[in-house]
């Protein structure tokens, strides 16, 4: 098992952060921008190099819902705005980080009411399914760094997840965890990618946090990001 070196991982990743400078301090950006896959960000904008960006890749069920946001269990209300929960932490890390955006998407319609929900992802786990996979990573090899986020249903990933896991070879990659829960934290789910990832670095000091408290989470997130070796280089040094 891999365990995390907080010296190591903030000395072998400084030119990634160097690279992300321009990303950061995004959170007046509207939505549509906010939400574009990282595939989209690349052919829109030219790095200075081709490597060592962040990716901070999510699945929330309230983007797979079909619903109106204020219908579905999976939505917080965050800054007085219904927002999927881990689309709310994931551009809280963006925040802090400068990564591109990247929201898992699936064929796959998921219930708005949170108790069919549970009741869906239990059939999905009792079925092994691998829900088919609609949004496509572009250019992976140009980030470095994947932050990965997901509900726990179950102790377990949604098997979305797996579909994801079985789709991208990140060998070479350091992948970051970040989680919402309802009181069963991570379970063995970091296990469980260091097991689908065995040639990537997962760090096992992931973010987790009770579903109720993600409106009130962007100080945590970022007191986290600090604590793992990824402040914002461009907001800190205030250029």
């Amino acid at each position: 098992m891999i365990h995390f070196r907080k010296k190591i991982l903030a000395a072998g990743l400084a030119s990634a952060m160097m690279l992300s400078l321009g990303a950061c301090g995004t959170s007046g950006d509207t939505d549509e921008t906010q939400s574009q896959t990282a595939g989209q960000a690349a052919e829109g904008e030219t790095a200075a190099s081709g490597d060592g960006k962040i990716l901070i890749a999510y699945f929330t069920a309230a983007e797979n819902s079909g619903v109106d946001a204020v219908s579905s269990a999976s939505y917080s209300m965050v800054n007085g705005e219904a927002v999927g929960r881990l689309q709310a932490i994931a551009e809280m890390i963006q925040e802090n980080t400068g990564g591109d955006l990247f929201s898992i998407r699936t064929s796959v319609v998921y219930p708005a009411d949170g108790r069919e929900l549970i009741d869906y992802a239990a059939e999905e786990q009792d079925e092994n399914a691998r829900p088919e996979l609609t949004s496509q990573i572009e250019n992976l090899d140009q980030f470095d760094t994947i932050f990965v986020g997901y509900p726990n249903w179950w102790a377990d990933m949604p098997m979305v997840m797996y579909s994801f896991f079985e789709e991208y070879d990140f060998s070479g990659k350091t992948i970051i965890p970040f989680n919402v829960h309802n009181g069963s934290r991570f379970s063995g789910t970091i296990e469980t990618i260091q097991e689908l990832e065995p040639d990537a670095e997962v760090v096992e000091d992931g973010f987790t946090i009770n579903e109720r408290d993600v409106p009130d989470a962007a100080g945590d997130v970022a007191d986290w990001i600090e604590e793992i070796g990824y402040p914002c280089i461009w907001a800190s040094t205030g250029t």
